[in-house]
């Protein structure tokens, strides 16, 4: 049996060094191109992500897209470095590309709501409906200062110092006011006046309120309009226009010396009030 067995193991022997000889070489070979490949590769990537954070910082591109936008490349590049790297170790790609196919698929289905939070937030960071430090309003009652926007969501900061966290996918979907964007923004406020007040008197004493204000430009031309012919009162519309920051301030300061002057100047702000009459049979 031993006799037998020697011939046949070193037959087995010289087929496996003659493989190995035949083989080494070229995969010696492979495994080299490869390491060029990856390494030349991540260099190019590195120098590929450079340059688009140069020309997306040149044309001040939102910092959550600039950002967004930068890592999406930095995964596709990086992901097509490695199919070509296995390819090149003779890798066959096809399976592992399904199976990439069937994962994106069941993820995908999975997470349905955060898959139309996620366009929403390209949706924002493309159209630029609004940015960070921009006052919005939603249709869905939401508003606030835009504190930050992320790919799956916006954070505001409301007037009363609350931080609300907004799926983008709903924000995306909402009418949005913004009234940071134009620059200035013009105040819209009512005031009731007696029916038997001089109504060019009260305008005139209004205007002349707008015109003391510091706040207020001059340019659009302030207007106070009768708009309404109430049941308690006759109603005056006063619109004035000033600077983003300073519109409350003017707002307030308005309201307060509005009613000063016309109570100064004897002209009557009516509230509602039921007058009740008895009579006696």
């Amino acid at each position: 049996m031993n006799n037998l067995n020697v011939p046949s193991l070193e037959h087995y022997w010289n087929q496996f060094v003659a493989a190995f000889v035949t083989w080494a070489p070229k995969a010696l070979t492979a495994f080299v191109s490869a390491v060029i490949i990856y390494l030349v590769g991540t260099w190019l990537i590195r120098v590929a992500k450079r340059l688009l954070d140069k020309a997306f910082a040149k044309r001040e591109m939102e910092p959550s897209l600039h950002r967004f936008l930068i890592n999406l490349v930095g995964w596709a590049l990086n992901i097509l470095l490695f199919i070509v790297v296995v390819t090149q170790l003779g890798v066959q790609t096809s399976a592992f590309v399904a199976m990439i196919g069937a994962a994106g698929l069941a993820i995908g289905l999975a997470l349905q709501g955060s898959l139309a939070n996620f366009a929403g937030g390209i949706l924002i960071l493309l159209l630029r409906p609004f940015k960070v430090g921009d006052y919005i309003s939603a249709s869905s009652g939401i508003s606030g200062t835009v504190r930050e926007i992320d790919i799956f969501n916006t954070r505001l900061t409301t007037p009363q110092n609350q931080l609300v966290v907004v799926p983008n996918g709903q924000l995306s979907n909402s009418s949005i006011t913004n009234y940071t964007q134009m620059g200035t923004r013009r105040t819209w406020f009512d005031i009731g006046v007696s029916y038997s007040a001089d109504l060019k008197q009260a305008k005139n004493i209004l205007y002349e309120v707008i015109g003391e204000n510091e706040h207020a430009f001059i340019e659009p031309a302030p207007q106070v309009i009768v708009t309404e012919l109430g049941d308690n009162a006759i109603i005056l519309s006063v619109r004035v226009t000033t600077s983003n920051d300073k519109f409350w301030d003017m707002q307030e300061q308005l309201i307060i010396e509005c009613k000063l002057a016309l109570e100064k100047n004897g002209i009557e702000i009516p509230f509602p009030q039921t007058d009740i009459h008895i009579k006696r049979t």
